[in-house]
């Protein structure tokens, strides 16, 4: 495209004429967001339970968004997470004392006991043959 040699000076001196380009706004960054501004229980909560039932009163139809559900299921994982590295966390049963739990697992008498991981031949393994004979001879005298 061509200018006649009028036409560009012309736009030689409106480009002199023009005013400088507006600086954008500047960004207010002595003012930090404040940490008591009000935020709902659904921006707060971690527990997935709390999370879930609140998710449930905020909804009305109970259609819940994507990220939300994003959210509930980042922090069932990260629950879960925490419960392995607790149970990870744990020293293995040889080196704890013996467990209080029920040798019928608590379901009544027609269930099997489970027998403990104990080595064959310790001190551990002699205790429970001899307490589940004990046991035995109980539920016989009771007979």
């Amino acid at each position: 495209m061509s200018f006649d040699p009028r036409s560009l000076e012309r736009l030689k001196e409106l480009g002199r004429s023009l005013p400088e380009p507006i600086a954008p706004p500047q960004q207010n960054s002595g003012r930090p967001v404040k940490a008591t501004e009000k935020r709902h229980r659904i921006e707060t909560e971690d527990n997935p339970e709390r999370l879930f039932q609140e998710l449930m009163k905020a909804s009305s139809d109970g259609a819940i968004p994507e990220h939300l559900m994003a959210r509930l299921k980042d922090a069932e994982r990260h629950v879960a997470i925490q419960n392995k590295a607790k149970v990870n966390a744990q020293p293995l049963p040889s080196s704890q004392p013996l467990s209080r739990q029920p040798l019928h697992g608590g379901q009544g008498k027609t269930t099997r006991p489970s027998r403990p991981k104990v080595a064959a031949g310790s001190e551990e393994e002699s205790l429970y043959v001899a307490f589940g004979q004990l046991l035995l001879e109980d539920d016989e005298d009771s007979v």
